[in-house]
């Protein structure tokens, strides 16, 4: 019996994710996707992006009806389980036979045959116990790490810290906020494409964070002859607000700069402006030159930390690498992947790019370090780092920034106070209508 291609892309994306720790985001939206219908498209979204989301919750299910720990399990077999027990809970419409059987198929595909017969037996009884049970259904009440955790599926660890930082409530709305499926955000650059996509029965709103952005509430954008032609940028708002930040200027740096959603933003904004944006990695800054039409930016592949560049920057955007604790709704892999002992690495390595990048700032420039991590030590601990022994940079309160975007008819949320933490800007999942972004602003003294 064939498999679906659905779930045989579907599968073989889950596994791509497990073994080369490949990003699921980017492969499904990626050539191995072409063949497909746009219900098969939707389908394998859905299934790779819910077994990511519940995958510590799909696992508790698969262990109370296996006599075998699932650490004794191939991956293939882990992987064709969780598939067929999030489909079995959460879609309705797929009957538990056909999810238990393709699995079996997928099993089979995958060269393990000899573990059908006991795939088979585990999910015929995990379905006789499950089938219609949401993961909703059974959200905790009380606000204690142990019970988000396992009713959200998040790792204990983590959201044991963001109680300790954030406080539970805020908690709570991101661990909810992380399991739904975030809205697709767009940044247009022209009122014109958004007539041309709404010419092509995607329906359009106004971002809600900022009155520039679009939502898509319906239609299959990837269909549209602007996003094939690269006219249209799926962009979370947060993100845009972050390029917002820096401004207006004449010599403008992106120091860390694929895939290019803030260089564009910022490119749009400054048309005459002389922009650079640097990329480590090669195959990462030829992305970014595909991505970025702007004739004003030029792409370099470069180390931030040793910049072949002279300096004389008035304006630097530094979005570092970063755990990307804020984005575990679109990219929920990352909370099973991150250890404890990751956060330290990045804090050093986050500090050594600041402390390099802003050699390259003017007397007067202003630079706007950012992340999309929800942890103190990748935000406050490394400005307070690099500015704590310094004279010649200032931290400046990113709320006078928010005020001047406000008075632009541009920040549209009412409660600008709820976007900063101190001096900083700081949004979060579940709470503001965007993934969780980290901004402080530093000005370099005349």
């Amino acid at each position: 019996m064939p498999v679906s291609p659905a779930r045989a892309a579907a599968f073989d994306i889950l596994l791509l994710v497990e073994e080369e720790d490949a990003y699921a985001s980017e492969l499904l939206h990626s050539a191995r996707l072409d063949q497909l219908s746009v219900v098969d498209r939707g389908l394998a979204t859905e299934i790779v992006m819910g077994v990511l989301r519940w995958r510590s919750r799909l696992d508790e299910d698969i262990g109370r009806a296996s006599f075998k720990p699932l650490a004794k399990l191939d991956q293939e077999v882990v992987i064709a389980l969780r598939m067929a027990v999030y489909q079995i809970r959460c879609l309705t419409r797929v009957p538990s036979r056909a999810a238990i059987n393709e699995s079996v198929e997928l099993v089979k595909r995958a060269k393990k045959r000899s573990a059908a017969p006991f795939v088979n037996a585990l999910l015929r009884r995990v379905a006789d116990g499950l089938r219609g049970k949401r993961f909703e259904e059974n959200t905790a009440r009380d606000l204690v790490a142990q019970g988000l955790a396992r009713d959200f599926a998040h790792p204990r660890w983590l959201v044991e810290r963001w109680i300790g930082q954030l406080g539970p409530h805020d908690v709570l709305a991101i661990c909810v906020g992380d399991q739904l499926i975030p809205k697709t955000a767009l940044r247009l650059d022209s009122p014109d494409v958004a007539k041309e996509l709404e010419d092509e029965c995607i329906e359009l709103a106004p971002g809600s964070l900022l009155s520039t952005a679009r939502i898509v509430k319906a239609g299959d954008l990837t269909q549209t002859t602007a996003f094939r032609e690269g006219r249209v940028l799926i962009q979370d708002q947060g993100s845009q607000l972050v390029a917002a930040l820096v401004g207006k200027a004449g010599r403008i740096l992106d120091c860390c700069a694929a895939p290019g959603g803030k260089t564009a933003a910022i490119a749009a904004r400054n048309p005459t402006a002389k922009i650079i944006a640097a990329e480590l990695h090669p195959h990462r800054a030829a992305l970014l030159r595909r991505r970025v039409s702007a004739t004003n930016v030029q792409v370099i592949s470069a180390d931030a930390l040793a910049l072949p560049l002279t300096g004389g920057f008035d304006r630097i955007l530094a979005d570092v690498p970063c755990s990307g604790t804020g984005t575990l709704a679109s990219n929920p892999e990352i909370k099973w992947r991150l250890k404890p002992e990751n956060l330290g690495n990045l804090h050093n390595k986050q500090v050594a790019i600041l402390h390099a990048v802003l050699q390259q700032l003017a007397p007067g420039g202003r630079a706007v370090y950012s992340t999309c991590s929800l942890e103190r030590e990748e935000n406050e601990d490394v400005l307070d780092e690099v500015l704590r022994d310094t004279s010649r940079f200032t931290l400046l309160d990113c709320r006078n920034e928010l005020e001047r975007l406000r008075n632009d008819g541009e920040l549209a949320w009412p409660d600008l106070y709820s976007l900063l933490s101190g001096p900083f800007l700081r949004t979060i999942p579940g709470v503001h209508p965007c993934e969780g972004f980290f901004a402080g602003i530093i000005e370099r003294s005349a």
